[in-house]
């Protein structure tokens, strides 16, 4: 994972003074930019789960079944050319009571890109979460970096993206760990707010799945979407 850009990231706005309870956007140059979250409210007993969306079909669908099993509710930010190429999985995703965002098409190094290229990229997603959904979705998180640099933000905002999606907990399923790797990352960080980003595509985090939500059970957490957490 690239290292954090060198701008103040947002966190959690208190709905007192901001009454849409998610951070607002700021105006720059004349310009709208957007605002980057790494968690919710730290006094509400819930998280989010949020899946980068691009991986085989079958073990993506095995995932959500353990998912729903558990009563979790999760947030996917879909790369586009996976959504093209199984166009199906979108309804399978809504159809779960979960909620679908953008990835960028096609999962590239965003932060190396120029602006043209970058809002190209946010857009090829967004068209393809409009086309299968009718909505571009309300959340977007950038390809390959951890936190939005201010260009990709002020990208985000144009494309219709208020609002990027960091983390403050890694699983680590990317890098293919045992289902107990996972585990211990998720756990011994959560706590009530967090994001936590998790990736479709690897065995370990259906494996760890059944176990880590009953551990999110026994911390008193709910698991639900995105837009849940911040409203």
């Amino acid at each position: 994972m690239a290292g954090c850009a060198d701008h103040p990231a947002a966190t959690w706005v208190n709905p007192a003074t901001n009454p849409s309870g998610s951070p607002s956007a700021t105006t720059i140059a004349g310009g709208e930019i957007a605002k980057e979250l790494t968690h919710g409210p730290r006094d509400k007993p819930a998280v989010a789960l949020t899946f980068h969306g691009d991986g085989d079909e079958a073990q993506v669908r095995a995932l959500l079944d353990e998912l729903e099993q558990g009563g979790a509710k999760v947030t996917v930010l879909a790369v586009g050319r996976w959504l093209e190429a199984q166009p199906a999985m979108a309804k399978r995703i809504l159809d779960g009571g979960h909620e679908l965002g953008n990835h960028t098409q096609n999962h590239l190094d965003i932060a190396t890109m120029s602006p043209s290229d970058a809002l190209a990229e946010i857009s090829a997603c967004a068209a393809v979460l409009q086309r299968l959904t009718g909505s571009i979705g309300k959340w977007f998180r950038p390809s390959q970096t951890r936190h939005a640099t201010d260009m990709i933000l002020a990208q985000a905002a144009q494309a219709g993206y208020p609002v990027c999606l960091s983390y403050d907990v890694d699983s680590l399923d990317f890098a293919d760990p045992d289902p107990s790797t996972v585990l211990r990352a998720v756990t011994d960080t959560i706590g009530n707010g967090s994001i936590v980003s998790m990736h479709f595509g690897h065995a370990a985090t259906i494996a760890a799945m059944p176990e880590l939500l009953n551990r999110l059970r026994d911390k008193g957490l709910r698991a639900v979407t995105m837009s849940d957490l911040v409203s």
